[in-house]
């Protein structure tokens, strides 16, 4: 199928052309569902570029050194001389690279095309050689999101994004069959193309006055871009509106093209802004969850029916004085976040083909930093240590000109990369919470902990126990954005189910297990600890110690207990630490998680490696 006879998506079509103009435009991600002619519109991008431009498409599969390129060990045992095979970004030079599904690539890969992309170069430094190459390239990319999220770091570093729609009009969809079946003109591929060569030329002449360089920051201002990304591509992508327009100068009917392609994947937030004062009416609510309801009053209202009996009614002897908690369900606003100290976690051996930014574990695949050789065969050929064993041994081999290597020589590649946790955030919204204002610090410790964890590319999970319940108000996923609306809309009132609460976070950790087993899982239980709701036939107190058995019988997990209760009062009770003590878990006041304090955020883990 050729470009210019794909039906309807004009707006994609737009950028591939635009792309094809300049490369600095950043590229164009295509988002939408499955059978949309996503990858058939990317694919005919051929159609309008010259013959002889490269199309290269990046297998879901590629490693690092088929990425970037690495030593080329056959010919170096050969010759005796360092040789360097090239890889794929070298063959995209001057072309197009194609990335199918770019959200089921590792994220490391992804990042690593996208830097080689923005420098329109390929630095490689590896076994002592320096390579340096030109690759520039249009970098195409298709993803469906219901198979898997792209972080917003590596979204922001798309210059546009095209969404794509099922068509549903008759009429549209008898033009795609008879599209497909070869119905198209060749001559407006060539019309197009010959506009495309003309553009170029034209390109370097397009100039931008002061007052619309004005407009560009004002578009990205409203839209609360983060960055200057969306800035810079925006004017390249004016420009090259400009240059195929046939002008000389850009105007705003160029920029007002473009800005809906640059700003569709950018408009996002990481921090919710501070709660407004009066109270504005209540934002839409996101995306439906099957596993959360809607939250039924604003940040300052409060539900005309009464809330559940509070967690302190059970009163020991001697009595003490009580807390006043709220007598109604409640929403409270999220406090101010906090720069967090580095959080450490020991490290395991397991070898695992994954990516992230938080705890090193060795790589299984070809990716990754070589720390040391083994013995135990692999993929990779350490090169270094199978000369240094050949080494002794070549005079009584007669060696010649070249290094004579048997078998027994070869060592192998150890390496080691950065990996993410999932994060499962178990919080307390009982009634309790609501006491002395806890809850709005514990949103701003978890919101703190959210921009952690969106740092080290983690995913997140949140589950919410209250009343006689628990309930998974966020599936995991990579969108602490998502998390981050999620966190707004927690309310509190009734009683603690706590025990609930933990046994929800074991089934959770339970099914992605099974999914996935090499994920490794950080439980971060956010509570003051004053259990007094039970689901089960024994006490709260009695649930919790069996609950905490079953999670500490789990491997791969880290447990951090966050206290929400205020120290120093006279009805201290310091539950949460003895619930940190049954789960063997770190236990920390929010004090104790901000950077600024000075003790160290974690001391002692469960094993005495503390390496991240």
């Amino acid at each position: 199928m050729s470009c210019s006879s794909f039906v309807g998506h004009d707006e994609a079509k737009r950028a591939l052309v635009l792309n094809a103009v300049d490369p600095r435009c950043g590229g164009v991600l295509f988002v939408g569902e499955k059978g949309c002619g996503k990858s058939t519109l990317a694919r005919a991008l051929c159609s309008i570029l010259p013959a002889a431009t490269p199309f290269v498409e990046l297998p879901l599969n590629v490693t690092e050194d088929a990425l970037l390129g690495s030593i080329a060990i056959e010919e170096t045992l050969r010759s005796g001389k360092r040789e360097f095979q090239h890889g794929i970004l070298s063959r995209a030079h001057g072309g197009v690279l194609f990335i199918d599904d770019v959200n089921l690539l590792s994220p490391e890969i992804v990042s690593l095309v996208l830097e080689v992309h923005s420098r329109g170069e390929n630095l490689v430094e590896r076994e002592g050689l320096s390579i340096r190459h030109p690759a520039s390239f249009i970098l195409v990319a298709t993803m469906y999101p219901g198979e898997g999220e792209v972080s917003a770091h590596l979204l922001d570093r798309f210059g546009m994004c095209a969404g794509f729609e099922h068509i549903d009009e008759s009429a549209a969809r008898i033009a795609v069959i008879k599209s497909s079946c070869g119905h198209g003109d060749a001559d407006d591929d060539r019309t197009l193309s010959d506009s495309i060569l003309k553009a170029r030329e034209i390109l370097p002449h397009v100039s931008v006055r002061e007052r619309l360089l004005e407009y560009i920051a004002d578009i990205c201002l409203t839209y609360n871009v983060a960055g200057h990304r969306a800035d810079i591509s925006m004017l390249s992508a004016a420009r090259a509106q400009a240059a195929m327009h046939g002008k000389r100068e850009v105007s705003r009917e160029e920029i007002d093209l473009v800005a809906p392609l640059v700003l569709m994947h950018r408009r996002r937030e990481l921090r919710p802004p501070p709660p407004p004062h009066p109270p504005e009416q209540q934002e839409a609510p996101d995306e439906p969850d099957r596993n959360q309801s809607p939250p039924d009053t604003n940040q300052d209202q409060q539900e005309e029916q009464p809330q559940d009996k509070d967690d302190n009614q059970q009163i020991a002897a001697p009595p003490v004085p009580q807390e006043l908690l709220p007598q109604s369900e409640e929403v409270f606003s999220v406090g101010q976040p906090f720069r967090m100290k580095r959080l450490f976690f020991r490290k395991d051996r397991i070898e695992r083909a994954a990516s992230g930014r938080r705890t090193r574990t060795r790589a299984r695949n070809r990716g990754g930093r070589y720390v040391k050789s083994v013995f135990r065969q692999n993929r990779s050929i350490a090169i270094d240590a199978t000369l240094r064993a050949a080494a002794p041994y070549q005079g009584v081999r007669n060696r010649t000109n070249v290094v004579v290597i048997d078998e027994d020589d070869f060592r192998y590649k150890r390496k080691e990369r950065k990996m993410g946790h999932l994060a499962l955030f178990v919080v307390d919204g009982s009634g309790s919470m609501g006491a002395q204002k806890r809850m709005v610090a514990a949103k701003g410790a978890i919101q703190s902990l959210l921009i952690d964890c969106y740092q080290k590319r983690d995913l997140v999970s949140m589950i919410v126990f209250r009343k006689d319940h628990a309930e998974v108000v966020l599936q995991p996923t990579a969108s602490v954005e998502h998390a981050a609306r999620r966190l707004r809309d927690i309310p509190v009132g009734g009683k603690t189910p706590l025990g609930a609460g933990l046994l929800e976070a074991h089934r959770l950790l339970e099914r992605v297990g099974r999914k996935r087993p090499e994920t490794r899982f950080l439980i971060v239980l956010i509570t003051d600890g004053r259990a007094n709701q039970a689901i089960s036939g024994m006490t709260p107190e009695e649930e919790i110690a069996r609950i905490s058995a079953l999670l500490r019988e789990q491997r791969g997990i880290d447990i951090i207990v966050v206290d929400t209760e205020e120290k120093g009062r006279f009805t201290t009770t310091d539950r949460a630490a003895a619930i940190a003590a049954q789960l063997e878990a770190d236990h920390y006041t929010i004090d104790d998680l901000k950077a600024d304090m000075l003790s160290e955020l974690v001391i002692n883990m469960k094993e005495s490696s503390t390496e991240s």
